[in-house]
């Protein structure tokens, strides 16, 4: 018999595996398995549904996107301030790749409309501005930091 100690435990570790819910991105309007680009889950970024090691992109930390599974300072790829999308581990003001203001990416510092890339509503990114259907560019089913997706659309 399992004392209350062990089963709380074994609980707690099946509701917190079970917690952690991947995101997959979709090539543009699809939701089929087989159109799977990449897989965020929470921390790593993979090619297709694939769950090795080996086919990670980049991790993600709050601050820092960085190349695979590297956490050193060397490997940083990108930086994120909340805002701005910096060159590696830069902060000036040239280094910045992109923005976004909560719905748009720009390229750059810009926030002329004419300097947006993508549009994010709902759970579809768009080219541009645009809203037409034709023009969704992938599509999100769950939670992906903006920092990781702007990653995904510049690959």
């Amino acid at each position: 018999m399992i004392n209350i100690k062990k089963g709380l435990l074994l609980l707690l570790a099946c509701i917190s595996i079970s917690a952690v819910a991947e995101t997959y991105i979709y090539k543009g309007t699809s939701s089929y398995r087989s159109d799977i680009r990449f897989t965020w889950d929470g921390r790593y970024l993979y090619a297709g549904t694939s769950p090795y090691q080996s086919d990670i992109i980049c991790s993600y930390d709050g601050e820092y996107i960085y190349k695979g599974t590297s956490t050193y300072h060397s490997d940083v790829l990108f930086r994120w301030d909340g805002r701005y999308l910096y060159a590696g581990t830069s902060s000036y003001r040239s280094d910045i790749l992109c923005s976004f203001d909560g719905e748009y990416i720009y390229d750059g510092t810009s926030t002329y409309r004419s300097d947006i890339l993508y549009s994010i509503r709902g759970k579809h990114v768009y080219s541009n501005t645009s809203q037409y259907r034709s023009d969704i560019l992938c599509t999100i089913d769950g939670m992906i930091p903006i920092p990781v997706l702007i990653m995904v659309l510049m690959l």
